[in-house]
C-alpha cells in the first residue's frame, strides 16, 4: 500500500515538472514570433501548446534516454525518482522566477543524478551514457544551431538584399509562422519524453513492469497533456529575455533562429539525445544576431545565460542529493514524500500569495 501510495505521488510529481517544463520553455517556441509581432501572444501559445502536445507522439527515443541511458534503472527506487524531480522542480521555479532561460532537461537529469549519487553511490551513474548523450549532444547543440542560424541569415539577407524593407518583413512575418510550429513540435518531442522515462523508472522501481518493457500510452498521454498545459500557461518573464533582451529582433532572424534550432533539436530527437531547448534556442538566437552586427548581441544578457547553464546540471543535482536525504530520514514509506511535496506546495502557495500582493499594491495608485 505504501510503495502505491509513493507511486502515485512521484508520478503527480514528475507531471508537476512536466507543467513547470512547459511554462519555463514557453519563450523558446513562441519568444521570437511574438517578439517580432508575427504572431499575436495569445495565438503563439495556443499553438505552441497544441504542437507540444503532437510533438510527444512522434517518437521515444529520448524517453528510452532517459530511463534505460542515464542511471541503472534496476538500483532506483520510488524515494530516487522523487527526489530527483524535486531537484528539477525547484531549479527550474528558481530560474522562472530570475528570468533566467536555463535547462529543464539538465535539471531534470542532474536531478536524478544527484539523487542517485546520494542513494546509492557513483556505481549507479551511467557516466559513459551521461557524456555521450547529455554532455557532448549539450556542448555540441547550442554551437550548430548558432552556426546555422548565422549562415541562414546571411543567406537570407543576400537573397532578399534588394527587395523592399516592408515586403521583406511581411515575408518574414509569414514564413515565421511555420518555423514556429515546427520549433514548437520539436520541444514536444525532446521534452515531453523525458517526463515519460522518468514514470517509467517509477514504474520499474515499484515492479509494476519490466526494465525491458514499451512505455505504457496513458504515459505518453498524460506526459504530452501536461507539457501542453504547461505551456498554455506560459512563462513571459522568460518571453522578454528570449525575445528582446538578447538580440533587438527582426523577422528574418526570428525567421532564422526558429528554423535552425527546430532542425537542431528535430535531429537529436530522432537518435535519442535529451538535448535542452533553450540552450538549442538562445545559441540560435546568438548566431542570428551575431552574423548580422556582432554588437548587436547584448553579450551581458548572453553571459548570464551562461552562467545559468554551467549552474544548472550540479546545482539541481545538490538539490536532488539534499531532498533525498531529507526523505530518507522517514523511512521507505509515503511520510518523507508527503512531507516534502506538502513543503513544496506550501512555498509555492506563499509565494504566488506574495507576488499577488505586491501586484495589486504596485497597481494602486499613491
Amino acid at each position: 500500500m505504501h510503495s502505491d501510495i509513493v507511486l502515485w505521488i512521484v508520478v503527480a510529481t514528475a507531471l508537476a515538472f512536466d507543467f513547470t517544463n512547459g511554462f519555463h520553455d514557453t519563450a523558446n517556441s513562441i519568444a521570437t514570433s511574438v517578439s517580432t509581432r508575427a504572431m499575436a501572444p495569445k495565438l503563439a501559445v495556443i499553438m505552441a501548446a497544441g504542437l507540444n502536445f503532437v510533438g510527444a507522439f512522434l517518437s521515444l527515443a529520448v524517453a528510452a534516454t532517459i530511463a534505460k541511458g542515464i542511471v541503472d534503472a534496476a538500483s532506483i527506487t520510488l524515494l530516487t525518482v522523487f527526489a530527483g524531480l524535486i531537484g528539477a522542480i525547484a531549479w527550474n521555479l528558481l530560474t522562472w522566477w530570475r528570468g533566467l532561460p536555463s535547462s529543464s532537461s539538465h535539471a531534470l537529469i542532474g536531478g536524478m543524478v544527484g539523487a542517485t549519487l546520494a542513494a546509492q553511490g557513483s556505481s549507479a551513474v551511467l557516466w559513459d551514457g551521461l557524456v555521450e548523450k547529455v554532455a557532448v549532444p549539450a556542448l555540441v547543440a547550442p554551437v550548430l544551431a548558432m552556426l546555422a542560424a548565422g549562415l541562414a541569415i546571411l543567406v537570407a539577407y543576400r537573397i532578399v538584399g534588394r527587395q523592399k524593407p516592408g515586403v521583406v518583413s511581411r515575408g518574414f512575418r509569414l514564413g515565421q509562422l511555420a518555423s514556429s510550429a515546427l520549433f514548437s513540435l520539436s520541444h514536444g518531442t525532446n521534452d515531453a519524453q523525458k517526463t515519460m522515462g522518468i514514470i517509467f523508472l517509477a514504474l520499474v522501481a515499484n515492479g509494476n513492469m519490466s526494465a525491458d518493457a514499451d512505455i505504457p500510452i496513458w504515459v505518453v498521454v498524460s506526459a504530452a497533456t501536461a507539457i501542453a498545459l504547461g505551456t498554455y500557461f506560459g512563462g513571459w518573464r522568460i518571453v522578454r529575455t528570449m525575445g528582446s533582451r538578447i538580440i533587438k529582433m527582426d523577422p528574418a532572424q526570428g525567421f532564422a533562429s526558429q528554423g535552425a534550432g527546430a532542425a537542431v533539436i528535430l535531429s537529436a530527437s530522432h537518435v535519442g539525445f535529451p538535448l535542452s531547448t533553450t540552450h538549442v534556442m538562445s545559441g540560435a538566437i546568438m548566431g542570428a544576431g551575431a552574423a548580422k552586427r556582432v554588437s548587436a548581441v547584448r553579450w551581458g544578457v548572453a553571459g548570464n545565460i551562461v552562467v545559468a547553464w554551467i549552474l544548472t546540471l550540479p546545482c539541481s543535482a545538490a538539490v536532488g542529493a539534499v531532498t533525498y536525504a531529507v526523505v530518507s530520514i522517514f523511512g521507505d514509506g509515503s511520510v518523507g514524500p508527503i512531507v516534502v511535496a506538502t513543503v513544496l506546495l506550501l512555498a509555492l502557495a506563499a509565494f504566488f500569495a506574495h507576488k499577488a500582493r505586491r501586484s495589486s499594491a504596485e497597481a494602486v495608485p499613491a
